[in-house]
């Protein structure tokens, strides 16, 4: 597949259709609905963010779906859409996912887009101001992670009682024995060790985290946005840590759903000073657009901005969405419901070893994840171990390259770690620092490559041939962001 598509040199002044926007750059766009912004605490976010980011804003009076016409004119590179923790519920999500994807005829994602809400106005006026860039250093998490691929950081196992391991800057990552109830050492890593990324999975609702998936243990839980632990004797452990991060509840269910001022995310927000995080807002089971964030953003560090990977996550699930599941691709389902069972699986599922089982799981994952937070704050992990790299260049006049080197051998595409559900196989994604039209494949149609205005894909090539060149070349004309 090829896309190529021109976003629009326009500004908007006064009223388009039911949108009101109000022109500075088209670079970022806010939008907000028309009852938010006339709340004069809310309205300070707007503002922050405009100040920010020399940022148009975009005021919607009913629906979200009604800023689509002025998105389209302006075509920012990011959009926030600002919302009250009443109005960023899980419609809200799915919602947000489905007119972001429709500025223009690809199926693909089209801006970097984030909802920043928060417990109250305070809260999110504190995400909005943070401009200080996160480089992840210290990472913390509840279920295993790749620890070659971090500075430093500590993991307590769900699955096996008394399992973690640890790993100290410049060190390898050692095992050892943690204690029976991993309540108030999961908070420490918040509260004293002050992780700048935070991972979960295991079971989950809207108020609660069950830290042990196959072993009783303790539990995080929330209540007016306060975020605090319980452990197995029923002791409260207050969680109370500042320091700016980012949040990944990679397998847990219901965690990004915000069905109230209880909500766990809104909790993590407030009392845990997450200020970026990504959550499903209903029940998780088939898992690809959680658990593959790791794989963009923990296992490529330094290569990706958290909302870069979440996005080059995204986009690899529609692409496998397209490709294999044409008949069901473009279908929008109410959240959490179970898709028609009865489609035709394709050649090219068929020949990938997918199934219907397959289908319905990347359909029900598409809308459902959030993606909370300022998209233009840029936190990455420090520079780390990498399989490949992938360096983007301007090699003439109009005429780009992707070049692909493997790092580890015929291991180089190989998944880093499994843990979880539905991981490893990423395709390769190469975001560009400008949008492109006119695109033309010059070489490397091999690859299979799928360019956009906005990013190259290739499909993972699973074994790597050493005598094998992974280049693609192509000519494209180059469209700055700003009007």
């Amino acid at each position: 597949m090829l896309f190529c598509r021109l976003a629009s040199k326009l500004v908007l002044c006064g009223a388009i259709l039911w949108c009101s926007v109000f022109a500075a750059g088209a670079d970022y766009v806010v939008v907000v609905s028309k009852a938010t912004q006339s709340d004069s605490e809310w309205s300070k976010v707007v503002e922050e963010l405009v100040a920010k980011h020399e940022a148009t804003v975009v005021v919607y009076d009913k629906h979200v779906s009604e800023s689509l016409p002025a998105l389209r004119t302006t075509f920012p590179r990011y959009a926030c859409f600002v919302a009250t923790s009443a109005e960023a519920g899980q419609q809200m999500v799915a919602d947000v996912h489905r007119l972001t994807r429709k500025l223009d005829d690809d199926p693909y994602a089209d801006v970097f887009w984030g909802i920043l809400t928060g417990y109250d106005a305070a809260n999110a006026l504190a995400i909005a101001q943070e401009r200080e860039p996160l480089v992840i250093k210290r990472v913390a998490s509840g279920t295993e992670l790749a620890m070659d691929r971090v500075t430093e950081g500590v993991w307590y196992c769900e699955l096996k009682q008394n399992h973690m391991v640890r790993k100290t800057s410049g060190e390898e990552a050692k095992q050892s024995k943690g204690p029976s109830d991993t309540t108030q050492a999961l908070a420490d890593t918040l509260t004293e060790y002050k992780a700048d990324l935070f991972v979960t999975s295991g079971h989950a609702t809207e108020r609660n985290w069950q830290i042990g998936f196959r072993y009783r243990n303790g539990e995080f839980q929330s209540k007016g946005g306060e975020l605090f632990g319980v452990d197995t004797k029923g002791n409260k452990i207050p969680i109370v840590s500042p320091n700016p991060k980012v949040y990944l509840p990679i397998g847990n269910c219901l965690m990004g759903h915000i069905d109230g001022p209880d909500a766990m995310a809104l909790a993590f927000m407030n009392s845990a000073g997450v200020r970026q995080m990504m959550g499903y807002t209903v029940p998780t089971w088939y898992g690809y657009a959680g658990w593959g964030c790791l794989d963009y953003f923990v296992e490529q560090p330094g290569r990706y901005t958290f909302v870069e990977a979440f996005f080059a996550n995204q986009n690899a699930l529609i692409d496998r969405l397209e490709t294999n599941f044409p008949d069901i691709a473009r279908l929008d389902t109410p959240p959490g419901s179970m898709p028609p069972r009865k489609f035709t699986l394709s050649d090219a599922a068929k020949n990938a070893g997918l199934s219907h089982h397959d289908g319905l799981g990347l359909l029900h994952d598409r809308d459902v994840v959030a993606l909370y937070g300022d998209p233009a704050w840029s936190a990455k992990l420090a520079p780390g171990k990498l399989s490949y790299e992938q360096t983007l260049t301007e090699v003439a006049e109009g005429v780009f390259a992707l070049e692909i080197k493997p790092l580890l051998g015929e291991k180089s595409f190989e998944p880093v770690n499994r843990n979880g559900a539905e991981r490893g196989w990423r395709p390769i994604v190469q975001f560009f620092p400008h949008r492109l039209k006119d695109i033309e494949i010059i070489s490397g149609e091999d690859l299979s490559p799928v360019i956009t205005d906005n990013f190259i894909l290739i499909p993972n090539p699973k074994i790597c041939d050493p005598n094998k060149s992974y280049r693609v070349e192509f000519k494209a004309n180059s469209v700055t962001w700003q009007p």
